[in-house]
């Protein structure tokens, strides 16, 4: 029973330690390292809303119609590997109800191909791998982990430049709750250049004209969940036109969206690989190292405690003998 009695402390006060150091190992070595962005990523998002096109069967801006934004990532896996760097290829098509049936982006009403090279720990672009084209700022298809409540600094690819985006609030989407960042892009022309026909924007003594792409954005919504930088829903009024070379008024609507968000099952998908991955991050970095650190310290504490007092029990006598040694001597 007394080797037991002796064992026991130094159980205890190592199983303290030994929780000490794991909780620290969680929250400054383990957590960090799995907070990276994903590479082997491979999902769809859509927005859908109405608003107006521009008819090339009619050569004519139609309204009221649907507007569907489907945008699809696929992670380059082999290149993350060899970069270190979160590498995505990004499709982005834009259909019309006669168009989105046919499933075929080389048919829509536009469609673009990206390839995004970030680093995995801050989400800031890193200029290798093909990227394409060489963005700027600090969030896109996703923001930065652990979100702070100030101004980010959102890529517009159809702008192609980044726009300012502020704080704004809480919102929640489907009881998850996310920071809510707005912003807005007043006309601005994209550099882009079309050859049209001059009657198009308003000149008809001209044959053919060299068109101005100009863009505006009336409303940027985005939901971000904080812990993962996840976007949760997107919210969007985007209006691409076309200008005479010069011109100061739009003169042809190519696209126009009055609300386009995200669809319902788009929001399911985002909500829930957002909750998985943020239960994740809050059970490494917060619950767990909190939870190791306090058993470590009250089985240390413990361990303590009892080393202490068998030592006093152990010498007790031998104190006693010696105080009755110098009373018999007197």
């Amino acid at each position: 029973m007394r080797r037991t009695a002796s064992v026991l402390p130094l159980i205890l006060l190592g199983l303290g330690v030994f929780a000490l150091v794991f909780g620290q190992l969680l929250d400054r070595y383990v957590e960090p390292r799995v907070k990276r962005t994903p590479v082997d990523v491979e999902t769809d998002s859509v927005l859908t809303g109405t608003g107006s096109y521009f008819d090339t069967g009619v050569l004519e801006t139609v309204h009221g119609q649907q507007i569907t934004i489907t945008r699809r990532i696929v992670g380059d896996v082999a290149a993350a590997e060899r970069s270190g760097h979160a590498v995505w290829n990004v499709s982005t098509q834009i259909d019309s109800p006669a168009t989105l049936p046919l499933r075929d982006p080389r048919r829509s009403l536009q469609w673009t191909t990206e390839r995004w090279v970030t680093d995995r720990r801050t989400n800031l672009p890193v200029h290798c791998c093909g990227e394409q084209p060489s963005f700027r700022g600090e969030a896109y298809l996703k923001f930065p982990f652990d979100v702070q409540k100030r101004t980010h600094r959102w890529w517009d690819g159809v702008l192609g430049g980044a726009v300012r985006l502020k704080y704004s609030g809480t919102e929640k989407v489907l009881g998850h709750e996310g920071y809510r960042f707005t912003g807005s892009v007043a006309p601005r022309r994209t550099g882009v250049t079309r050859e049209v026909p001059g009657s198009l924007v308003g000149r008809p003594k001209q044959r053919q004209v060299t068109a101005e792409e100009w863009y505006a954005n009336a409303r940027i919504e985005l939901v971000v969940e904080r812990r993962t930088g996840r976007i949760m829903n997107a919210r969007m009024a985007p209006k691409i036109t076309l200008r005479a070379p010069g011109a100061r008024s739009d003169a042809v609507t190519l696209l126009a969206g009055d609300r386009l968000e995200f669809t319902d099952a788009t929001r399911r998908t985002q909500v829930a690989q957002t909750a998985r991955d943020s239960r994740r991050l809050e059970v490494l970095g917060e619950t767990a190292p909190a939870l190791t650190t306090v058993a470590g310290g009250v089985l240390a504490a413990a361990g303590l405690t009892f080393l202490v007092r068998e030592r006093r029990r152990r010498t007790a006598p031998a104190d006693s003998r010696r105080i009755d040694r110098t009373h018999t001597g007197d």
